[in-house]
């Protein structure tokens, strides 16, 4: 079963959605409120944990209707069961799509070429799970018999920014271990960290699925050159843990086939903080936390796979940024999470949303001619609405906002939490309703302005409003909530991808570079810069001179 390869743009739904649009553009989602008292309860969705209200939106229930009707006309139904069954839906790179499968239950049979592969992700989350274990109780200790202090996670990609991103959001639940994060192949960085390192005390988890990553394994063998300044090749063992599907390359590193944790070619790196790639995760927060993490998650898969399309928080979420991305043209979206523990969610979701979906050719093998993916950005608030809230409440670009709350502070400090959400849900408001010529008028008569200041500040002080967001409001941060959120929007990514016709889990983008980058680099050693460009010979030269 292959995803259905249908343009969107020759569905019946997508014409009536471009003549639908014509009659919305113009308008005012506060009318649509005074039009409609029960606004707010028609449009939104509670489960579980969750509440969404997408009720300020430049939209109404028969925009709702023509969007579900664009994802039954594009057979997304279809393809939510091919996504789930273990069918080798990333066809260009022919393997199945199957991260929903790590965070399964135990008596779960998820296919891949016929073999059940849930008995494999449960060995190796046992095998997790003992080393998380053991590594916390102090009980497998460095090579002079201390207990581990600090973990250092060496990937990058989906190999570093998932792992962070949970181990950040997860602070409150973290235990004693200290876990670092080295993914830039910058040498300063490297050694920027090693310096508060003791190398007796610290465990590092070098992630690569093919152990041959250049910015991996090269801060892997400068971590490793510098640990050999004090051990012997033989503490390397007890030092260093590999997650790879390459268990020789690891071997030949020096780790211990004991230490080495498999990952599999159907698990996508921006995917797999689900798998061994969240080892980190485990041994920062305990596996217990880890489990709870993928507990969320799964059920959050249940979700997306059962409900209907208009009870589908992911499906919903994805036909919004749909109708904004393709009929208004916006070009960015901002996610702002009110939790500072969320200070990295957003530079995740770059990763995911935009490496996945920021593709030009359909699964036709055509250009397409539309809109796919946008920019997503964002940084918690309130830091947010005193650095870019400007541009988005009186800038001219139109950017949808996902604002994500957490009720309950896990610190119980209440007067700091009702500022904290009173700001979360006044920017909402403040966004939907903006503050009108007649409003700010009276507000400098109150303030007893001059007459003519009064005229000149007026238009400088008026907010357009009618800019859209959704509220996603969660009753308290916990390892399993960030696992149903993290999900959310991973099902998002997904629905997006099979509506834009667009294969959504390969990358190819990421390779030129890279590509590029080892020419240069034998070019550098060499020291010709022949058959180059101009500028970039140039820029060589510039290199060269001044090291």
């Amino acid at each position: 079963m292959s995803l259905p390869k249908i343009d969107p743009t020759s569905t019946h739904a997508w014409k009536k959605l471009q003549v639908h649009f014509q009659s919305m553009e113009e308008v005012r989602m506060k009318e649509l409120f005074e039009q409609n008292p029960d606004r707010a309860n028609k449009l939104s969705l509670e489960w579980e944990d969750f509440y969404v209200d997408f009720s300020k939106n430049r939209l109404t229930e028969e925009t709702l209707a023509l969007l579900f009707q664009l994802a039954k006309e594009v057979k997304l139904e279809t393809a939510i069961k091919a996504y789930f069954s273990g069918e080798k839906i990333n066809e260009t790179e022919q393997r199945a799509v199957l991260h929903t499968a790590l965070r399964a239950k135990e008596t779960d049979e998820i296919f891949v070429d016929g073999e059940n592969v849930v008995p494999k992700v449960f060995k190796v989350k046992q095998h997790i799970e003992n080393f998380t274990n053991s590594i916390v109780n102090g009980s497998k200790k460095g090579y002079t018999g201390k207990p581990f202090t600090d973990i250092v996670n060496i990937g990058i990609g989906g190999s570093d920014l998932g792992p962070a991103m949970v181990v950040s959001s997860m602070e409150f639940y973290k235990n004693h271990l200290n876990t670092h994060f080295i993914s830039n192949i910058d040498g300063d960085h490297v050694h920027e960290l090693l310096k508060k390192l003791n190398p007796e005390t610290t465990l590092f988890v070098v992630v690569s699925k093919t152990f041959s990553t250049q910015e991996t394994l090269t801060n892997a063998h400068t971590i490793k050159e510098w640990f050999l300044q004090i051990a012997n090749h033989e503490a390397i063992s007890k030092h260093f843990v590999a997650v790879t599907t390459n268990t020789e390359k690891a071997k030949a590193f020096g780790v211990n086939t004991d230490n080495i944790f498999p990952i599999w070619d159907w698990v996508g790196g921006r995917f797999s903080l689900w798998s061994a790639v969240g080892l980190s995760i485990s041994l920062a927060i305990g596996f217990e936390n880890f489990n709870k993490l993928l507990s969320g998650a799964n059920k959050m898969d249940t979700h997306f796979k059962t409900e209907p399309f208009q009870k589908n928080i992911p499906v919903v979420l994805a036909l919004i940024s749909i109708w904004y991305n393709n009929f208004f043209k916006t070009e960015t979206e901002a996610v702002i999470p009110y939790s500072q523990y969320l200070n990295k969610f957003s530079a995740y979701l770059q990763q995911s949303c935009m490496e996945s979906n920021g593709k030009s050719v359909d699964r036709n093998s055509k250009n397409v001619s539309y809109q796919t993916e946008g920019v997503v950005w964002g940084t918690p608030g309130t830091n947010s609405q005193h650095a870019f809230f400007q541009l988005i409440h009186q800038g001219t670009k139109l950017i949808p906002t996902d604002f994500i709350g957490f009720a309950n502070a896990l610190h119980k400090n209440k007067a700091h939490q009702d500022k904290l959400i009173s700001n979360f849900i006044a920017q909402t408001e403040a966004l939907l309703f903006g503050k009108t010529k007649e409003a700010v008028l009276q507000e400098l008569q109150n303030q007893n302005v001059p007459k003519e200041q009064m005229e000149r500040l007026l238009p400088y002080k008026v907010f357009e409003g009618n800019k859209p967001t959704n509220t996603i409001f969660i009753h308290k941060l916990t390892p399993e909530s960030l696992g149903k959120l993290i999900a959310m929007y991973e099902h998002k990514i997904f629905v997006q991808g099979v509506i834009w016709n667009i294969f959504s889990f390969d990358q190819f983008g990421v390779e030129l570079g890279k590509q590029l980058a080892g020419n240069i680099l034998e070019k550098m050693q060499k020291n010709s810069f022949d058959n180059l460009d101009a500028s970039t010979s140039k820029l060589l030269q510039f290199y060269k001179k001044l090291t």
